[in-house]
């Protein structure tokens, strides 16, 4: 069965790094003899923003209401699709004021659409995307040391968080990230050219990544089963993630 692999892009810079490593990612994935998707949201002139106009409903909104009633409207139905039909999402993105770009973010509120990707009944455990995954490959402009324990610019698992649960709400698992740091355009000399020979060998990496998809290590996120009817934790339920804590 041929694996469908859909590759999201959120960077705006035609000649950026987080660009090509998306490509990286596409050519790895073609060669890897898998059906490949793509979702350029920049260059598509993706709208973010989840309104009224869309729906052609001018008055009072109910965004929930209208995902699962109203005719969804191409661009999201088309990105909707692509969700359904993908077994891998694989998403490239830089880190913009301790979170992903807007247009990503808009993304997943206007395409995880409520009434067909989820609903209250087909969440987490039951999710409807069950069996997809995801893997956030990430730039970021501070040093490893100031996004890891103890960084004064937070942790990057943290800034990653939610939106790995917004998709880990609709069922899916979601894969360590791989992450690039120190990766802006102030880099001079001999630093410019150690960086320049870093992001190189991860682009040379990316088909390694992207084979070894199905191995990669998973974030834990707990069952339905290890909270209450209350929705809390049950007791003695140790936390997987500061956000449960």
């Amino acid at each position: 069965m041929t694996t469908t692999t859909l590759v999201v892009t959120a960077a705006p810079g035609p000649t950026s790094f987080n660009r090509a490593w998306a490509q990286a990612s596409i050519d790895a994935a073609r060669a890897l003899g898998h059906e490949v998707l793509t979702s350029d949201l920049y260059a598509m002139g993706f709208d973010p923003a989840e309104r009224g106009a869309h729906y052609g409903i001018d008055g009072p909104f109910d965004p929930l209401k209208a995902q699962a009633e109203a005719p969804t409207p191409p661009d999201a139905a088309a990105e909707a699709e692509k969700v359904r039909a993908a077994d891998n999402i694989l998403f490239h993105f830089p880190i913009w004021w301790f979170s992903p770009p807007a247009i990503l973010k808009g993304w997943t509120e206007r395409v995880l659409l409520h009434g067909h990707l989820h609903d209250v009944p087909n969440r987490f455990d039951a999710g409807r995307l069950r069996g997809k995954v995801a893997l956030f490959c990430v730039t970021g402009g501070a040093q490893e040391t100031e996004v890891g324990p103890g960084g004064k610019e937070g942790r990057i698992e943290l800034l990653l968080w939610p939106l790995a649960y917004t998709l880990r709400y609709c069922g899916m698992d979601i894969a360590a990230p791989v992450t690039a740091h120190g990766v802006h355009g102030y880099h001079r000399g001999d630093r410019k050219t150690a960086l320049e020979a870093r992001l190189a060998k991860l682009l040379a990496a990316q088909r390694d990544v992207v084979a070894g998809l199905p191995d990669h290590p998973r974030w834990a996120f707990h069952p339905d089963s290890d909270f209450d009817e209350t929705g809390r934790l049950q007791e003695g339920v140790a936390p997987l993630s500061p956000f449960h804590g």
